[in-house]
């Protein structure tokens, strides 16, 4: 298989990664997420407290870096939004 990546390395070819978080900071997520719905309607999809009052990019960062479960959460409504934003 490594030999296989190599000749693909070598010829230039690149696979494109699946994963549709690969490249995107939980920053950039939250902002696109903002963006689309709005803290309001975000509020209402994730029942986080930080996404219902006094609501900022900063503090909802600082919330989602410490919780693993909203983290988790953020990240399946945008990948489960992807197509939306395109």
């Amino acid at each position: 298989m490594q030999k296989e990546a190599n000749m693909q390395e070598e010829k230039g070819v690149q696979k494109k990664p699946t994963n549709p978080l690969h490249g995107m900071t939980l920053e950039k997520i939250l902002i696109i997420l903002v963006d689309h719905y709005g803290w309001e309607e975000l509020g209402e999809r994730i029942n986080i407290r930080c996404f219902k009052m006094d609501s900022s990019i900063g503090s909802s960062l600082k919330f989602l870096r410490k919780t693993d479960w909203a983290r988790a959460k953020v990240e399946k409504l945008y990948i489960d939004s992807i197509k939306k934003f395109k």
